[in-house]
């Protein structure tokens, strides 16, 4: 249980409240920091499942808690976007998001239940997804528009990226579903 990939998981779920109190600390920069803290976890998804992969370290337990921790910290930035933005626009794709991860991961274990788990998973579909999540949550979390004087755009790219996130994740809970859906007709 105690792998290298585990304990940096740990350490991602342990982010959480560091996230959320530096987000929102009354200072200047707090958003900013904020971001680079999810930014940071973000990268750490990545690193402990290549980790995990290249020295043989792949545990049950690791299997379980690295999606319950992206999960968990995803929902905490979309969370708090939600209430930083306070606007139809950005809460409707939020929630969506944060049903889609409730309707995907019980359908796993549904399917998961009856030994078909392939049927259900991650796609192609689902990484772009989760790629453009994170870098809209990134955008919208620093809620910069100025960086040293110049005009940026992470704010409005955060926009369309969450936008797309949405859509992506309805075309990947349509795929997971039909898949299941077939699965069921066959029996």
């Amino acid at each position: 249980m105690w792998t290298i990939p585990n304990i940096i998981t740990i350490i991602r779920v342990l982010l959480i409240p560091v996230f959320v109190c530096v987000y929102y600390l009354d200072w200047k920069w707090a958003h900013q920091a904020g971001a680079f803290i999810f930014w940071f976890a973000a990268i750490t998804d990545w690193f402990d499942g290549y980790l995990a992969r290249k020295l043989n370290q792949t545990t049950a337990f690791g299997a379980f808690l690295d999606p319950v921790a992206d999960k968990l910290i995803v929902s905490t930035a979309l969370l708090l976007i939600t209430q930083s933005y306070n606007s139809i626009w950005i809460t409707l794709p939020a929630i969506l998001l944060i049903s889609r991860e409730f309707y995907i991961s019980a359908l796993r274990e549904w399917m998961g239940q009856q030994g078909k788990q392939d049927l259900v998973k991650v796609s192609f579909t689902g990484k772009a997804k989760t790629m453009a999540q994170m870098l809209a949550l990134i955008g919208l979390l620093s809620d910069m528009e100025y960086f040293m004087g110049i005009q940026i755009y992470w704010v409005s790219l955060g926009h369309i990226l969450l936008y797309v996130a949405a859509m992506l994740s309805l075309w990947s809970m349509a795929i997971y579903t039909k898949a299941a859906w077939d699965d069921q007709k066959n029996v």
